[in-house]
């Protein structure tokens, strides 16, 4: 599907799951593409220690991101560009451009966004109070050695929780687990884990203490405010999308829905919505990507 006016037949922007499915699906069509990724390829992958919930008998995260990465790089029609950030996307009537931190800019007939999602901060919250720069770690990248034999303070419910746990099954630790009422359902899965003590709250002011301990006074859902001491904070906040600037539409909670899209732009994994940010729909969501591009891409040879 080779087109002598574009310098690739799809762009994908983001080397995560998503990205990378995309661009193994195109090559299987025989599109050619660019994948761009600022970092390594499934470089959040290689950070999730226990897996469940992924087909093909992977248990960890960096088996299967050595697998897709394997793939990715003998795939004859993809070319990669790591260690490049997109900046800007623009779409036209026949064609998408993307410019990139160095300057350098490529273009194509359809480019397919899947830059994932990043955590949130307690910034981003009205349910925290804290400093304006604060920035923490989240749950999910704490190592084993973070946690033994010591209580950490976690802010949120969100799931990430329950991958730490799997990932540390034995590690002898104390969550305190602050989150608010959006995060009920959230935390079904961790409830019978007795390492977790659960603080739903209606608000937390962030009070750093005293090294090595931190400090925070939460306000509970009856009314009582306590404070709460730990070794040290992370956050499960949620996540925020990380898609660039341009021509991109964003809803009212900053993700990208594919139906709101420019007709030469498709969104893929996590960065459409914050209900399905799994693995398996994100691999799902790149492959349909692609496909969508090469049978549209197709149409327009037709009609010409």
């Amino acid at each position: 599907m080779a087109n002598t006016i574009h310098d690739t037949d799809l762009i994908v922007i983001g080397g995560g799951p998503a990205g990378c499915a995309a661009a193994r699906m195109a090559a299987s069509v025989g599109m050619r593409s660019i994948l761009i990724e600022p970092d390594i390829l499934c470089r959040n992958l290689y950070r999730i220690a226990a897996l469940d919930n992924v087909l093909g008998g992977y248990s960890s995260g960096p088996d299967l991101a050595d697998t897709i990465t394997a793939e990715l790089k003998s795939t004859e029609l993809c070319r990669l560009e790591l260690g490049r950030r997109v900046t800007e996307l623009r779409a036209g009537e026949d064609q998408v451009t993307v410019t990139l931190d160095t300057g350098d800019s490529h273009t194509a007939l359809y480019a397919i966004v899947a830059t994932g999602v990043g955590p949130s901060q307690p910034r981003d919250v009205s349910w925290i109070t804290a400093p304006a720069g604060l920035t923490l770690p989240p749950l999910w990248q704490a190592e084993a050695d973070d946690a033994e034999g010591r209580t950490l303070l976690v802010l949120g419910g969100d799931r990430p929780i329950g991958t730490f746990l799997r990932a540390n099954p034995t590690i002898d630790t104390r969550l305190l687990v602050a989150y608010p009422a959006a995060d009920d359902y959230k935390i079904e899965e961790i409830r019978v884990d007795p390492r977790v003590t659960f603080l739903p709250i209606e608000h937390l002011t962030w009070g750093p203490g005293e090294e090595p301990t931190v400090t925070a006074e939460v306000a509970t859902r009856d009314g009582a405010r306590h404070a709460v001491a730990a070794d040290a904070v992370y956050v499960s906040i949620g996540n925020a999308p990380t898609a660039p600037s341009g021509d991109l539409t964003r809803g009212a909670d900053g993700y990208c829905p594919p139906t709101d899209q420019h007709p030469r732009v498709i969104v893929a994994g996590d960065v459409r919505s914050a209900r399905f940010q799994r693995i398996m729909t994100a691999l799902g969501s790149g492959s349909e990507g692609a496909l969508h591009a090469y049978y549209a891409a197709s149409e327009l040879l037709t009609k010409g």
